[in-house]
Parts: structure tokens; sequence; C-alpha cells
């Protein structure tokens, strides 16, 4: 045997005979469930429910509601409108769209997400937080089917995260009822280069459009220590609250200017 599939199957054994609560990461992930209870911790959605897995992205900050901590200024707008209609495209299990559920009461939520595991979570996420009969869980998202959901819908918000296919679903000419639309969507200019200029282009004689901008995220911002914690290397309390994100993100948020008067 060489010395490196040696030392691969001796990683892997370690690995199998460690249960996952007592690796670095499971240690971390458990402690955050443990001490939120399984609820956000703050933010928009706090008090929310949560299932004990993310689906494409970081969890720990869902925990601590400090995922995307830069949109929460819009979440809040949204939650003051009270829109009847929410459409989350890429959700998930469901932070936004079953977040935007649990604050806005009479909200319908059409949750988009293409992974069979992120449809579950979705559906379990919905029954620990009451509003699954205001949910409804859709696969693969085209055009036309985001134009069938925001038809005959006069105020509608449009989550959007779907890692580079902005560019082919956010398009007013093919679906007509973004016009109308309040948009969220993060841009993935590291697969689509030149993606938010587009949809700048396509939004801007609808649409008043504000770019918003990452911001540094710090090893203070995880709330807790322990002798756990103190043991690790700092570097995983840094992995804990990171966004996981290959470079500086943004967001467009697009209010449709007959709103604006």
């Amino acid at each position: 045997m060489s010395a490196s599939l040696a030392h691969s199957w001796a990683t892997g054994a370690l690995r199998r005979a460690v249960p996952a609560r007592y690796r670095p990461i499971g240690y971390l992930n458990h402690l955050a469930q443990v001490r939120t209870t399984s609820r956000v911790r703050s933010g928009p959605f706090a008090g929310m429910r949560y299932v004990d897995t993310s689906i494409g992205s970081c969890f720990i900050p869902k925990l601590l509601g400090i995922y995307e901590r830069e949109l929460a200024p819009k979440v809040e707008r949204i939650c003051r409108q009270q829109p009847k209609l929410v459409v989350d495209i890429g959700a998930a299990e469901g932070y936004y769209a079953i977040g935007l559920a649990f604050r806005i009461a009479r909200a319908r939520v059409v949750a988009f997400e293409l992974d069979e595991r992120g449809q579950t979570a979705l559906r379990a996420m919905a029954q620990l937080n009451g509003v699954a009969d205001r949910l409804s869980v859709r696969g693969r998202c085209e055009p036309a089917d985001l134009a069938a959901a925001l038809e005959g819908h006069p105020s509608p918000v449009v989550i959007c995260d779907v890692e580079g296919d902005e560019e082919a679903l956010l398009d007013p000419e093919r679906v007509p009822g973004l016009r109308g639309s309040i948009v969220l969507v993060e841009t993935h200019e590291f697969l689509r280069r030149g993606v938010s200029d587009e949809l700048c282009r396509r939004f801007a004689r609808s649409h008043a459009i504000e770019r918003i901008w990452q911001e540094p995220r710090s090893r203070a911002e995880f709330p807790w220590r322990t002798l756990g914690t103190t043991l690790l290397p700092l570097a995983y309390l840094d992995w804990a609250v990171s966004e996981w994100r290959p470079e500086r993100m943004s967001w467009l948020w697009m209010t449709p200017r007959s709103a604006h008067g």
C-alpha cells in the first residue's frame, strides 16, 4: 500500500470512528443548534424554527440570524409592505421562503428549488413554523414558470439566488410580471461576468435600482466560547461565520418606479 493510500485509508477510518458532532465542524454546528434551540437567534427572522441542515450554503450564520445581513433592511421593508405573493427562486431549505411566510401572515409563498433535499427541507421548515398551508414547493424554474407564478398579482416580491441563471430568468420581456415586482437578486459575477450590468440595463426603465455589497465577517460574531472553541484553531471560527463566498458578492434591490409615485 502506498503512503498516500495508507494516509487516505487512515483518515477515512478516523472519520468513521469519530461521530460527526465531535469533529470540529460538526461540533460547531451542534453547539449552534443547542445554544439557539434550533431557532433563528436574531435578524429579520428571529424566532423561526430551523431544520438541522442547510442546502448548498452555510448553516451557522442562518441560525445566528446574520446570514446575508446586508439585506436585513430590505427584508424589513418587504415585511412592512405586506405583499400577498412572494416568489423565491433557488429557495434551498427556506431561509427566505419560510422566513417571509413566518413574518407576513397573509402572504402566499411559491418556492422554486431544484434539489429534492431542499424541497423536503422546505416542507419540513413550513411544518415547523405553521406556514405549510401558504407554501407551494416547485422544482425547476424556467421563464414560463416564473411568468405563470406572477400572473395576476399586481405587487409581488421576487427573491432570486440561482447561481448564474439570473440572466436567463430575470427578463421583463419574457416575464412581464417582473415589471411590477420588487426584485432582490444575488448576482453571480464569478459565473457570468457583466450580469449585474445586464440586469440593470433590462430594468432601468421600470425600476429604481440599488446595488448592495457584501461586508466583511468577523469570528467575533460567533457568540459562544467553550473549551471546545478554545481548543480549535481560529480558522474554524472564521469558517463558522463565513458564507463560503468565492469573491465579494453583491445583490440588486430593484423596486418598481410606479411605487415611487
